[in-house]
């Protein structure tokens, strides 16, 4: 398949209650936020919680999405596990609600792992789901996995799947590791982590990015792309640059968080799941100075609670 996909993917934020329950009705708000920027929806990713939230709870969010008629083909679900077979559901779940594509982490928990162990594994995936309709892009954080994407699992898997490997997600912020991805080539999709990264590498072949900040800076971010044809991507990725980098200067998931919790008036959005912890009120308040001093203020709309 060669889906047509976005520029720009948000690893969607996940709101929970103040029970930690996930708030529904808040994160579709959220996501149909994000989609009339014109981004994307990598939902499941690892700023979302994903590895905190259960399968059946992911499954409900999906539907959710369907059912709220957000465009399907703005969906780059996260389905990842270290269970073959929840990965499968969740993956199987995904084409049929009619993503063009998903966002596959590797197996993290058994080490050391062989690139013939991680081709067994993607394989029984695509074999297992068994549709033509499947396009994963590899997602390598091997800073949490502690287990690589490599170039030779990439060429094993689109010999043998050719169909069905898309691309790759890189979050290792590592320029070495994306300049080897993008040697690839014929067709194969790049995604870096941070629209810095992308600046760098959009006119060298990166097709996009899946970004954190995408969540409180889509629309920026679509519009630095979209610039990049007639200004460069130097001028085009200058202005939103300063925003990635305050982020990282925070516990990014908390961060952002607090910054919906301003734009939407809803206290709750704070609130992540253990074993992370909330900003206290000393590095809220440095978060909102910094962005104030860069005259960044996501919140200046406010929102009505869901």
């Amino acid at each position: 398949m060669n889906p047509d996909l976005f520029s720009v993917y948000a690893p969607v934020l996940t709101p929970f209650k103040a029970d930690l329950s996930c708030n529904t009705p808040r994160f579709i708000e959220h996501c149909r936020w994000i989609v009339e920027q014109g981004a994307g929806l990598a939902v499941f990713g690892t700023n979302s919680e994903a590895a905190s939230i259960a399968l059946r709870k992911k499954r409900d969010l999906l539907d959710a999405v369907v059912l709220a008629g957000i465009p399907t083909k703005s969906l780059m679900p996260g389905v990842g596990a270290c269970s073959l077979e929840e990965t499968i559901e969740l993956t199987r779940a995904a084409v049929d609600a009619g993503a063009p594509c998903v966002l596959v982490l590797p197996p993290f928990f058994y080490k050391p792992l062989t690139t013939d162990g991680l081709a067994r594994y993607y394989g029984r995936l695509i074999e297992a789901v068994g549709s033509d309709r499947l396009s994963i892009v590899l997602y390598h954080i091997p800073q949490f996995t502690g287990v690589p994407i490599t170039l030779e699992l990439i060429e094993t898997l689109r010999r043998r799947y050719p169909a069905n490997i898309l691309g790759v997600k890189d979050s290792s912020g590592d320029r070495e590791t994306l300049n080897g991805f993008l040697s690839v080539g014929n067709g194969f999709r790049v995604f870096p982590a941070s629209e810095i990264l992308l600046g760098e590498t959009i006119e060298r072949g990166a097709v996009g990015c899946i970004s954190a900040t995408a969540n409180v800076n889509a629309k920026a971010m679509v519009d630095a792309v979209s610039a990049t044809s007639t200004v460069g991507a130097a001028q085009a990725f200058a202005p939103i640059a300063p925003v990635r980098t305050l982020f990282q200067q925070f516990p990014m998931i908390q961060a952002m968080k607090v910054a919906m919790a301003r734009h939407t008036g809803d206290e709750t959005w704070r609130a992540v799941r253990p074993p992370l912890v909330e900003l206290d009120r000393q590095a809220e308040q440095k978060f909102v100075s910094a962005c104030t001093e860069i005259g960044f203020r996501p919140w200046a709309a406010t929102m009505e609670p869901a």
